[in-house]
């Protein structure tokens, strides 16, 4: 079974009474709940918990890495993003929503700034699937559609994505690269926009489809992790 750990800063909802009403057991407990009814194993991390939560044990166990951020990247451990991008590197999958564009380990992933443009005016959102023949659209047809969503327009600064599953529009014309893949040493990576904490992104079905899926193609495969530094030859020399 994949081990899940979903993190999440649970600093809105502890601030923001909307928030709270909308998610009572915070962002992270309803991630995990459509994925506990998915047959994953699933545990949950914040960010004001010992190690924010993931301690060497539980990175160590983890398969899929699930990262919501917004208000408090900096509060981040430079020691745990670095733990956190060692195990992708060794084939933990990672996911990144919406706001965890900027998190210290998504950027430190990419190599870029990963900013972009946005607009909170409480507009509908139309998130296109262009690339209808990825495990992770599986079940999704050609398009979500959500009723409130945070605008993200582009340019999207991020490295050009390996595979680009889907486009968000906007009322107020804007377009944005909304679902992006990545590889970076044996780990997958899939970045996806909804999931503004004022909206009920992660109600929505097709929204959690689409996070399930994600599960499913990042997770580790078993693949042999590289052995690096000094490498005695596997041809010896003959003495003359």
């Amino acid at each position: 079974m994949i081990q899940v750990t979903v993190w999440n800063e649970f600093r809105h909802e502890k601030k923001n009474e909307d928030v709270r009403k909308l998610y009572p057991e915070g962002i992270h407990g309803a991630i995990a709940e459509f994925l506990k009814g998915a047959d994953f194993s699933v545990k949950t991390a914040t960010l004001d918990e010992e190690e924010h939560g993931l301690t060497e044990e539980v990175v160590a166990k983890t398969d899929v890495l699930i990262w919501w951020g917004h208000i408090a990247h900096e509060e981040v451990s430079d020691e745990i993003v670095a733990r956190v991008h060692q195990r992708v590197l060794e084939g933990m999958g990672l996911i990144v929503l919406h706001s965890g564009h900027f998190s210290k380990i998504f950027k430190k992933l990419m190599g870029t700034s990963c900013d972009l443009k946005w607009r909170e005016d409480g507009k509908h959102c139309r998130i296109w699937n262009v690339n209808p023949s990825h495990p992770i659209v599986e079940g999704i047809g050609e398009r979500i559609e959500l009723e409130q969503e945070e605008m993200y327009g582009e340019h999207f600064d991020i490295p050009t994505p390996d595979e680009l599953i889907f486009v968000s529009w906007y009322p107020g014309g804007e377009v944005f690269r909304s679902g992006c893949t990545f590889s970076r040493g044996n780990g997958k990576i899939f970045y996806f926009q909804p999931g503004h904490e004022t909206y009920g992104s992660y109600y929505n079905e097709k929204v959690q489809k689409v996070i399930c899926n994600a599960v499913n193609w990042v997770a580790p495969k078993d693949h042999l992790y590289p052995t690096y530094g000094h490498f005695e030859a596997l041809e010896k020399e003959e003495k003359q």
